[in-house]
């Protein structure tokens, strides 16, 4: 599995953040160079310092996984995953391996976060190391919290979510929201035959669900659907040009020791992998981690129709927990950053 590892700008006994991009079958280095990385690619093909890149306070870590995405490959094709037991102990097996390599991280608090697909990532791993600290297995993890970043946790409510947040946000109209709607009792009826560990009845339930979404965004054109005040341009409604260009030049592949490798931002063959994961809820593995104390952030952008803020609250909402009372009853306060709101 190939990763990127950037020590802190602050101090090595910051924490270590490993960060997952979603896709499926994404790239983690969308996020290290157009997100929250320590540099930004610039036309010229140089690398510029981000001022707002989270190695400012943690030591970051990126991975590209499932095996299959970016520079992770594998000449054998029993590798390629399909579930999250399979994606889980693949990266805490690297983690293993992180860690045996650079012990002097080995005690630093440690964080899981990503986005997007991630939000079925994050928990399972969560899980698993939790489980294998729990276990004794190989050397602890010093795990203290994760956060999911509009992510595709618990389809049955998020995609129950999408007519209603897409009415509010103006992308389509009363009738059309209650016309889709109809779709909606199919669609749960689908998720629930597909459980936890279904097969073929994921696989359909991918395909029944996604005609909610697919039939807003034949009403809503070419509106981008991350950011739903912009066009979407290009297959990931994003230029990425410049990190493929750059990932692909011969001495940046020759530095990273990738051989040959073609670099692509999102693998088509991962994402088909996946698929029958897709519409499986990863909420229910969640309630253990915090209620030993392992904490939770789930944040998400007010634009983004995919993964949207509305169906991330109502699973939060309804998730169930010795703390759940208490979180639905507190009031919702605004996001203040030095004494003035922020994230808007």
């Amino acid at each position: 599995m190939f990763y990127f590892f950037f020590e802190s700008r602050n101090s090595k006994k910051d924490p270590v953040v490993i960060w997952l991009t979603g896709g499926p079958g994404c790239s983690s280095e969308l996020a290290l160079f157009y997100e929250n990385g320590p540099f930004t690619i610039a036309d010229n093909m140089s690398l510029v310092w981000n001022d707002y890149g989270w190695d400012k306070a943690s030591n970051l870590l990126y991975v590209d996984q499932p095996i299959g995405t970016g520079f992770s490959y594998s000449s054998d094709q029993r590798d390629i995953r399909h579930n999250e037991d399979e994606v889980s102990n693949d990266l805490y097996d690297f983690l293993q391996a992180f860690f045996a390599e650079h012990p002097e991280f080995a005690k630093n608090d440690f964080f899981i976060t990503g986005e997007s697909y991630a939000g079925h990532y994050i928990p399972a791993f969560a899980a698993r190391v939790h489980r294998g600290n729990k276990a004794k297995e190989g050397i602890h993890i010093n795990l203290k919290g994760f956060a999911i970043g509009n992510g595709l946790t618990d389809p049955a409510i998020q995609y129950k979510a999408y007519t209603d947040y897409a009415l509010d946000m103006g992308v389509i109209k009363k009738s059309d929201h209650d016309r889709i709607n109809k779709l909606v009792p199919v669609c749960e009826m689908a998720i629930k035959l597909c459980g936890t560990d279904g097969t073929i009845s994921c696989m359909a339930s991918y395909f029944v669900c996604n005609n909610i979404f697919n039939g807003i965004m034949a009403l809503a054109g070419d509106t981008n659907y991350y950011d739903v005040r912009k066009k979407c341009e290009g297959s990931l409604c994003y230029d990425f040009s410049n990190m493929e260009s750059f990932l692909n030049k011969k001495s940046v592949r020759d530095a990273l020791g990738v051989g040959n490798i073609d670099f692509v931002s999102c693998s088509p063959t991962v994402y088909q992998a996946m698929l029958v994961d897709w519409m499986r809820n990863l909420e229910v593995g969640i309630p253990v981690l915090l209620e030993d104390g392992i904490k939770l952030l789930v944040y998400a952008g007010e634009y983004d129709l995919i993964c949207n803020w509305l169906g991330n609250s109502r699973w939060v909402h309804a998730m169930e927990w010795s703390g759940q009372k208490e979180f639905v009853a507190s009031p919702e306060v605004p996001f203040i950053v030095d004494g003035a709101e922020a994230g808007v």
